[in-house]
This record gives C-alpha cells, sequence and structure tokens, in this order.
C-alpha cells in the first residue's frame, strides 16, 4: 500500500485486499490523493461549457440566472453521485468500468446499447473543446497578438496533436495535469470575476430582465438547463474516479467518493456561478448577442473588449488552460466508450484485440475526427444544446434512477426525494434539447 502522502493516484495491484478484507486505504482520513481527485473532477468539468455558459445564462435574464445557481449544485452532486454509485455497484473487487458494470447489469445486448449511448454522450463534447481551442488561440493571434491566423486546418491540426502528447502519458498523468492547473485557474478565474465588478451595470441588467413575461421566464429556464447540465458535467471521468475509489476504500468507497463529489461541486459552483454573474454584470445584451454570433468563449470576447493589457492577454490564457483541462478528462471517457464498443462487439464474434492495437487505432480515430470537425467550425452552442444535452442527460440523470429500481445492488438508493429530482432535471434536459432541434 501506498503512503497516504502520495499524490499519485496510481495502485499498488499487489496491495488489493481481498474480497471481505479491509480497504487498502482508511476511508476517513482525508489524503493528498483524494484531493488530486478532487482537483481533477474540477478540472473535467470547468472547460467550454462554463465559459460559454454566461452566453446562454445572460440572454436569459437576471431571474432564470439566479434560479439556475441555485439548482447548481443540487443538480451536479445527486446526478454524479448517482452514476458514481452505479459504476461502484459492479461485483468485481478491483473495480470495472462503467462499460463492464452495464454489461454485467443489463447483458449483452443493453450493455452494447448503452456503451454507445456513453461514447455518443462524450465524444461530441470533445468534438466541441476541440473547436472551442482553435477559435480560442486563433482569437488570441489575430486580437492580441496582431498577426495573421495561420490556415485553420493547421491550427487544428497542430493543437490537436500537442494535446494528444499528454494524452499518450496515460490517465494518472491526465489526472495528474488537470490537478496542477486548477490551482492557477481557479485563483486567475476568481481574479478576472472580481476584476470586473466596478465594470457591473446590475441596475440595468434586472430593469432589462423586468419586462420578461413569467412564460418566458420558464421558456428560458428550461432551455437554458441543457447548458448548465453541460457546463457542470464532468461524467466523462466519472468511470475512472469510482474504479480508483473502489481500489483505494473497498466496501467504503461509496463514502469517500461521496464526500470527494460534493467539495468538487461547491468549488465548481461557487467559483463558477460568481464568474457567470461577473461576466453578465459587466457586459450588456448586446456583448452577448455578439459573443454568441462570434462563436468564441466569453473569455476571449472580454480580451477583445477590455483595452487592458492583462485582461487582454490573461482572459485567451484562462480559456485555453480550462478547455485544454476538459479536453484531457473527456479524451479519457470518450476513449473508455469506443474502446468498450470494439471489445465487445469482437467478444461477440469470438475474437480480440490487443491493447496496444486498440489504443493506436482509437488516438488515431479521435484526431482525424476532432481534426476535421475543429477544422469546419460549427456553432459551439448549437451543438452543446443539440448533441451534448439529451445524450447525456440519459446517461448522468435517467440510465443510474433506472439501474437503482433495476439492480438489486442499487435499490438501497430507492425512495430518495434526490431521485425525482435527477429524474426531473434529466427529463427537462431532453425535452428542451429536442425543442432547440425542430
Amino acid at each position: 500500500m501506498r503512503a497516504a502522502t502520495t499524490i499519485d493516484v496510481s495502485i499498488d495491484q499487489d496491495a488489493i485486499a481481498s474480497p471481505g478484507t479491509a480497504p487498502v486505504a482508511n476511508a476517513s482520513t482525508w489524503r493528498k490523493q483524494d484531493t488530486v481527485w478532487m482537483l481533477g473532477l474540477y478540472g473535467t468539468a470547468v472547460g467550454a461549457g462554463t465559459l460559454f455558459l454566461p452566453i446562454d445564462a445572460g440572454l436569459g435574464g437576471f431571474w432564470p440566472l439566479v434560479l439556475m445557481a441555485l439548482l447548481a449544485l443540487p443538480m451536479t452532486y445527486f446526478s454524479h453521485r448517482a452514476l458514481t454509485r452505479f459504476v461502484l455497484s459492479g461485483s468485481s473487487r478491483k473495480g470495472e468500468d462503467i462499460t463492464e458494470v452495464v454489461e454485467e447489469h443489463f447483458g449483452t445486448g443493453a450493455g452494447k446499447l448503452i456503451t454507445l449511448l456513453y461514447f455518443f454522450a462524450i465524444f461530441p463534447i470533445l468534438l466541441v473543446y476541440s473547436v472551442a481551442v482553435t477559435n480560442t488561440v486563433s482569437s488570441f493571434i489575430v486580437n492580441q497578438l496582431g498577426w495573421q491566423a495561420p490556415p485553420r486546418a493547421v491550427l487544428s491540426l497542430a493543437l490537436i496533436l500537442g494535446l494528444m502528447l499528454i494524452v499518450r502519458c496515460g490517465e494518472r498523468v491526465i489526472v495528474k495535469t488537470m490537478s496542477v492547473l486548477v490551482f492557477p485557474f481557479v485563483a486567475v478565474l476568481l481574479m478576472m470575476s472580481l476584476y470586473m465588478i466596478p465594470h457591473w451595470q446590475v441596475g440595468e441588467f434586472i430593469h432589462h430582465s423586468a419586462s420578461a413575461t413569467p412564460v418566458d421566464f420558464l421558456k428560458t429556464l428550461w432551455l437554458a438547463i441543457p447548458v448548465m447540465v453541460f457546463s457542470f458535467n464532468h461524467s466523462p471521468i466519472i468511470s475512472t474516479f469510482a474504479v480508483d475509489q473502489k481500489r483505494e476504500y473497498g466496501k467504503d468507497a461509496d463514502k469517500k467518493s461521496g464526500r470527494i463529489l460534493v467539495l468538487a461541486h461547491t468549488l465548481m459552483v461557487v467559483t463558477v456561478m460568481f464568474f457567470v454573474f461577473s461576466c453578465v454584470f459587466a457586459l450588456s445584451s448586446a456583448d452577448l448577442a455578439a459573443a454568441k454570433a462570434q462563436n468564441i468563449s466569453i473569455l476571449s470576447y472580454l480580451a477583445n473588449q477590455f483595452n487592458q493589457p492583462i485582461i487582454q492577454y490573461a482572459a485567451p490564457l484562462i480559456a485555453f488552460v480550462a478547455i485544454t483541462k476538459s479536453f484531457l478528462g473527456h479524451y479519457i471517457g470518450a476513449s473508455e466508450g469506443l474502446k468498450g464498443i470494439v471489445v465487445k462487439e469482437l467478444r461477440s464474434r469470438g475474437k480480440q484485440i490487443e491493447d496496444k492495437k486498440l489504443n493506436r487505432y482509437t488516438a488515431i480515430f479521435m484526431v482525424l475526427v476532432a481534426w476535421l470537425v475543429a477544422t469546419l467550425n460549427p456553432s459551439i452552442l448549437t451543438m452543446i444544446e443539440s448533441m451534448g444535452g439529451p445524450v447525456i442527460a440519459i446517461l448522468l440523470f435517467l440510465m443510474p434512477m433506472y439501474a437503482i429500481h433495476k439492480v438489486p445492488a442499487m435499490r438501497k438508493y430507492s425512495g430518495a426525494v434526490s431521485n425525482i429530482f435527477v429524474v426531473t432535471i434529466g427529463v427537462i434536459t431532453i425535452s428542451a434539447a429536442l425543442y432547440s432541434l425542430l
């Protein structure tokens, strides 16, 4: 067993206890590894969705924004806790990833279907980050450096290959990288939020929102929830997180993972919503509409609007770090889903594939598709609303709730009021996304 002072999330396989023995680590003690995971979860969630949230939320008005802020923590915590519990419900003592747990609980056919949904819940988000990181760097080159932007196809390929170099180092290096980047990111994000306070126009923003009817209020809130779900979503890394917790803490994994999640989610909601309110109060509705039309994050727009060197250079840097963190975290989930699909299909045919070869083909596929989409530059908010929202809702909100009623190992979680809340948010997210497509 590793010492409690280590920050390495790797596991000593020889130290894993056999079934029925005590957990590898004491779940009542907070370890540096727990901090690494807390920050890794935060790093996966805070990315392109967060940086585009002020645009959609601000355009909706003041009171929908207030209600969204109140819903953010319970919506994020209860849903991700349920998905973590689902992964923990697998029978393997060493821990199985979500694709294996799905097959164990629902059978081979349903396992293939849900694994496919898992992949399509995450892979489009990876494509969103590919577009976002390209637009952020391109905007910085043109507006801050005053240079001519390189051909989009060349820039996007260079950026994606650069991110893949980190991916090649492995999942544990990715988690560590994200956790390290979180500290400066949170500090600078808060400084940016505080810096914009003198530019707030709260009265004007509230007055502009006062003309909205109750119907407008409900419709705005309804259509904004998919972006909220996306902005705080870190389901791609939950499977890896749950497996590691099970290996470390055994039967106490649920208790410890819940503690890590609630701290990570509180950090997310406080920092992100403060940033959202600060951006919305400092910009007009016309500014927010212009940022949406330019298909850039709110930070890139702020850098172009404020004639201050700190903002001009810090804002794009924050955006780049945030998007990079989330790209890395979502690559873990997307690659896990794609490999799960391939393995299950080959297994049904009595075939196997070497892990090394599977990893290589997965990486090549991801790079080529991400490069193509980043070069084409589709609307990021449209991708979030139409592609990310509904499939994430099925995976994150509805599937774990269904499992609570169908899987014996999860029935102990039935009857909680939070289950009704999670299902309601899931249904609202799916309906709003479908409405947006009409």
